[in-house]
């Protein structure tokens, strides 16, 4: 049977009614009682579950990414450089979807005391980019090939209300919020030779507080033994109750302020007694729905990934979004793309559409041969790079004899005498002859992640869906 959108949003609401309509509040032969989902209170607290999402998401991911002494792997105490130098391979599970297109240099820091300098060397051409997110996930800036270009750069990241007095041969950077994640990323082959000269610019980075200088060196980290390092952030973050995760949102609040445009949704939130700058009380939860919010609220963030009337669009068989980055008042869209894609860039710099299932709503089968083909002169356009990944059901890399996990230009397929690229993917080598264009796949279900960096804004492009994504299909 096919579900289609609209059959699949009936059976959430009815799956999502169908408990409250349980136990003693229901009655066959009187009126219902104490059904509080249905009170514009509990609409209200659902609605600010939805706004806060992305902060506690964020402050959760802080915790632990610099809950160490000394960076190891991608974590790192706050205020230093995180360098990742080499891809991940098939035994990473640290994240899911990890990519083998770049290096990532990271950071938490926080600007609400004083400024962060940070100072990015010549990069000689490489693409890169580096996005600053604030506490609520916005892309707030992001130097790069795009913007900025590749040359030397230094900036002054500000907090919320600084006032102070830009330095000389600096950039000021204005954070909304006094939570600052840099996420950065520079292209790398994975050879061994330019594994070295991504590292030698990776160790040209400089990060630290304006009062200290370029010669700032970072303190250890203060280990704290009651963070949760190994339950995965969003498994934490759901496990609150209502009063737990209204408290921390609230204290957060006091130091990444909601924008300006925010004012109206911040005036309903008063009603449950959630007023940013101030703390919250927990005792005026409601006790019938302390756990019962966060689980409702939580499917409503992730049926918007189906119900997104627009925000996600689908097409052979992928499915994306454009509106990432940056979300202005689209609380369900930064909610949903926090819970599925924490850190995601702006469209102009990333794009990244996802295959589950061949264009027939069939799962991917590595028991089976498939194609992606890109007619002559209609390869992914863009002016940064793209590339094909392969992943397993559970979104990690899939172990192979050539460890190749991805496909790309700089991997140098063979173009078919038309001109046009077939890419084979499948779990068997094709045969040597034709395993440049091989991207391997595993015996049982896989999916596939096409990314598309600096997407070319001149038609066709995939910003306004004048290009479209080739679907996948069976082999012959």
């Amino acid at each position: 049977m096919t579900i289609s959108r609209r059959n699949l949003m009936l059976g959430g609401a009815a799956a999502l009614a169908m408990p409250a309509l349980s136990g003693a509040a229901f009655a066959l032969d009187g009126p219902i009682h104490d059904l509080v989902e249905t009170t514009d209170e509990f609409r209200i607290a659902s609605d600010a579950y939805v706004f806060g999402y992305p902060l506690v998401t964020m402050e959760m991911t802080r915790r632990i990414v610099t809950n160490v002494a000394k960076q190891e792997g991608s974590r790192g105490p706050e205020g230093t450089l995180i360098k990742l130098r080499s891809y991940p391979d098939a035994s990473f599970r640290d994240v899911t979807a990890p990519n083998a297109d770049t290096l990532y240099t990271t950071a938490f820091f926080d600007v609400g005391d004083e400024p962060w300098v940070v100072s990015v060397p010549d990069m000689k051409g490489r693409y890169f980019l580096l996005p600053f997110l604030s506490g609520w996930t916005d892309v707030f800036q992001v130097p790069g090939s795009r913007t900025t270009g590749t040359g030397a750069q230094t900036y002054l990241v500000t907090g919320p209300g600084w006032s102070g007095t830009v330095p000389d041969g600096m950039v000021q950077l204005k954070s909304p919020t006094s939570m600052v994640w840099m996420l950065g990323r520079i292209y790398c082959t994975g050879t061994p030779e330019d594994y070295a000269a991504v590292h030698a610019l990776q160790d040209q980075f400089k990060l630290y507080p304006l009062s200290k200088g370029p010669d700032y060196v970072p303190p250890a980290g203060k280990v704290d033994p009651s963070i949760d390092m190994k339950t995965p952030v969003r498994d934490q973050v759901n496990a609150f109750t209502a009063a737990e995760y209204f408290t921390l949102l609230a204290d957060l609040m006091k130091r990444n302020p909601p924008a300006p445009a925010d004012a109206p949704a911040l005036e309903q939130f008063k009603t449950i007694g959630l007023v940013a700058g101030e703390s919250f009380d927990p005792k005026s939860v409601d006790k019938r729905w302390d756990k019962r919010l966060p689980s409702l609220s939580f499917d409503r963030i992730m049926l918007h990934f189906k119900d997104s009337h627009g925000d996600v669009e689908e097409i052979n068989g992928w499915g994306y979004t454009t509106k990432t980055g940056v979300y202005g008042t689209d609380y369900l869209q930064r909610a949903l793309i926090t819970a599925i894609g924490l850190g995601a860039n702006r469209p102009q710099d990333a794009v990244y559409p996802t295959s589950l299932k061949d264009e027939h709503h069939r799962h991917y089968d590595g028991s089976k041969n498939y194609v992606l083909r890109f007619p002559a002169g209609q390869l992914p356009p863009v002016k940064g790079f793209w590339s094909l990944t392969m992943y397993d059901e559970a979104m990690f890399f899939v172990a192979n004899p050539i460890n190749r996990y991805s496909m790309s230009i700089r991997t140098n397929p063979v173009y078919e005498a038309d001109g046009s690229l077939v890419i084979l993917i499948q779990n068997e080598s094709p045969g040597a002859g034709k395993e440049a264009n091989w991207l391997p796949s595993p015996k049982g279900r896989f999916n596939l992640m096409l990314r598309l960096y600096w997407p070319d804004e001149s038609q066709p492009s995939i910003l306004d869906g004048s290009w479209v994504i080739p679907p996948v299909t069976k082999a012959g």
